[in-house]
């Protein structure tokens, strides 16, 4: 089974700020928060048995919090979307080229200088297709951030068609996804957060 989990608040998730690849560590609230999804992991029973995480500390952070003691590996492929020269930007007051993007993610294309949603998607598809053999097996939980957490998510979900890019997934929100005879099945929502 694969578990996939958006990272914990930030200072700069509080702040509506677009926080795409700067390193912001979690802040008081997204370690409760990690530290309330590891506690719900563990009255459910779920072991996990390995960890793939963001390079980016809030993600592995999370992670730590949620399986002590099993030390993630990060990939970058889990990485946030790359907002370019609009990373850090007060989302209260988007620039109108960044309003228009979010306005319908599914349709719009990004921004120059933004990495386009077609790269996120696939480089999770790449990740997730170099897990798949050891997730049929394995509890395997991931660590990553909400675009990228999107990305994964309209990867397993055949005909998905941007289904996922607005919907809203809260600090810790947590997806599972079972793997058998080598297939993905379709990811559903057991822990959301934030809502």
């Amino acid at each position: 089974m694969i578990y996939i989990i958006r990272h914990g608040q930030t200072a700069k998730n509080k702040a509506s700020a677009l926080q795409g690849r700067s390193d912001d560590p979690l802040n008081e609230n997204g370690i409760l928060q990690a530290e309330e999804a590891g506690k719900w992991f563990a009255a459910q029973g779920i072991t996990i048995d390995k960890v793939y995480s963001s390079p980016l500390s809030r993600a592995q952070d999370t992670a730590a919090l949620i399986a002590p003691g099993i030390k993630p590996v990060t990939d970058w492929r889990l990485i946030e979307m790359d907002y370019g020269p609009y990373e850090g930007m007060d989302l209260r007051d988007p620039a109108p080229e960044v309003l228009e993007f979010f306005s319908d993610l599914a349709h719009n294309p990004a921004p120059g200088g933004m990495e386009q949603l077609g790269s996120v998607v696939e480089r999770a598809g790449d990740f997730l297709e170099s897990i798949k053999e050891e997730a049929s097996d394995k509890n395997i939980l991931i660590s990553t951030h909400a675009i990228a957490m999107k990305g994964l998510l309209e990867y397993l979900t055949p005909g998905a068609n941007g289904k996922y890019w607005p919907a809203f997934i809260g600090n810790c929100s947590v997806y599972a996804c079972e793997v058998s005879a080598g297939c993905f099945g379709i990811p559903f929502e057991i822990y959301p957060v934030g809502k």
